[in-house]
């Protein structure tokens, strides 16, 4: 027995309301847009009663691309299962509602691609500005909505090529801050765990600020580079950890696994894995061993080792080796584990500040707003 599908009620249109409240469709549109002055307080009431009983809803784009302004701007993020992009897009969100606009919502999941047709279809919304927490994308692609096109308003990584306003961590400080609490603390074998940075400028940043701290170190130790044994008691390494491809996680994992069971300290194994080698050498250096100490670059890579930490050494693993994260997910506080605190929301907030005031014509240089972290201990990296 075949059934014919129910079709949808028909919206009511500014045509319906006007044939009930008696009146034209220009006078129901000044009332739309607020020009009250020029409406009798009798037919605002006859229009307010109309809009009522038929249940009218405006289109809010239409009327929006005939005025020129529609107060849509799009969000594109690489990674919404990241805790820090849920945090940043709380703060979007209220910036969003004081300020009158609309965010578009737009998920790459880490695909270059994806980020490529997102940022085409923005436009194709014609989105008055783009918030970008891009993990790939190229000049080339953001042209239109950056210089002269679309205002774009960059989010935790910088574009090369790309001359636009970003907000986000102090990724240098946040890196160096944490860098130094672990040489503070005494421990003598730093480990630096990153995803792939060759695309990503924040995590180049930290990396970076990483290598030069523990280069800097002089007496308490430093090195000559990833993987490299240092000329004091301190080491560092890099350890590249592609939460994309099990395998790699599964070798750089191994590598490590090796490094904690040598004791971490001074005679252990040294190494800097990435996706596709690994390397190891020899430290003959020396020394007292000590608890082997990590240095997670976000809250994934820092979840990825303390589940295996766990499940290697069992729930007292934090005796064995130390942890300490860029970002402060709900977790971190449930295990103990160090964390430099990002200020997401404020980070959120302010990109839409930023983008506001371009949409709204300011003219300036491009400009760079760097939030700083906070270090919250806990007894990952007591002594």
């Amino acid at each position: 027995m075949s059934t014919t599908p129910l079709a949808a009620p028909r919206r009511a249109t500014i045509t319906d309301v006007a044939r009930e409240a008696g009146t034209g469709k220009t006078s129901i549109s000044r009332y739309l847009n607020g020009e009250m002055s020029v409406l009798s307080p009798e037919l605002r009431a006859r229009i307010e009663a109309a809009i009522e009983r038929l249940d009218y809803q405006p289109n809010q784009m239409a009327r929006g691309l005939k005025r020129g302004r529609n107060r849509l701007i799009g969000m594109l993020l690489a990674d919404l299962t990241n805790p820090y992009s849920v945090e940043v897009l709380q703060g979007v969100e209220a910036a969003c509602h004081a300020l009158g606009l609309m965010p578009l919502i737009c998920h790459a999941a880490n695909e270059v691609e994806m980020e490529r047709r997102y940022l085409q279809l923005l436009t194709t919304y014609r989105v008055e500005g783009v918030i970008v927490n891009a993990l790939g994308v190229r000049e080339e692609t953001l042209r239109p909505v950056g210089g002269g096109g679309i205002p774009a308003v960059l989010v935790d990584r910088s574009v090369d090529g790309l001359v636009a306003d970003m907000v986000g961590l102090d990724n240098r400080a946040a890196a160096e801050l944490g860098t130094r609490h672990l040489l503070d603390n005494g421990f003598d074998d730093i480990w630096f765990v990153v995803q792939p940075f060759e695309q990503v400028s924040s995590r180049q940043l930290r990396e970076a600020a990483f290598r030069e701290v523990m280069s800097g170190a002089g007496g308490a130790g430093g090195t000559g580079g990833k993987g490299e044994g240092g000329k004091g008691g301190a080491r560092g390494h890099t350890l590249v950890l592609n939460l994309a491809e099990p395998a790699a996680v599964e070798r750089a994992l191994a590598e490590l696994d090796r490094a904690i069971d040598a004791d971490g300290g001074p005679g252990g194994a040294v190494a800097n894995v990435t996706d596709n080698a690994t390397s190891s050498a020899t430290d003959t250096t020396g020394g007292k061993p000590g608890r082997i100490a990590l240095f997670a670059a976000n809250a994934p890579v820092a979840l990825c080792l303390a589940l295996h930490l766990k499940a290697r050494y069992g729930a007292d693993w934090q005796a064995r080796v130390a942890l300490l994260s860029i970002d402060d997910p709900e977790w971190a506080e449930l295990t103990g584990i160090t964390a430099i605190r990002q200020p997401t929301y404020e980070i959120g907030y302010r990109a839409v500040e930023f983008l506001h005031e371009r949409i709204e014509g300011i003219q300036a240089t491009a400009r760079d707003c760097l939030l700083p972290g906070e270090l919250i201990v806990r007894a990952s990296t007591s002594r």
